[in-house]
């Protein structure tokens, strides 16, 4: 992880990009004190959705839609 001062990221933002998209983590600073993170928006770890990747993760139980007993007097 890199801090660069603002005014030197405007002159370097070319290679301050470059870098970021190769996975580097730029910090963007105004007198030393953080601002903004500079990433690749490639670089998240979101990975490609397949159906039924999430097959037997979710359970319900037998009764999840049975009328609850607070509520018999309306039945």
């Amino acid at each position: 992880m890199k801090q660069v001062n603002i005014a030197d990221a405007k002159a370097q933002l070319s290679d301050l990009v470059q870098r970021a998209v190769a996975g580097e983590e730029i910090i963007i600073a105004r007198d030393n004190k953080p601002l903004v993170r500079l990433v690749s928006v490639s670089s998240g770890t979101a990975r490609a959705r397949a159906p039924g990747s999430a097959k037997g993760a979710v359970w319900i139980a037998d009764d999840f839609d049975a009328p609850l007993p607070d509520f018999a007097a309306y039945r």
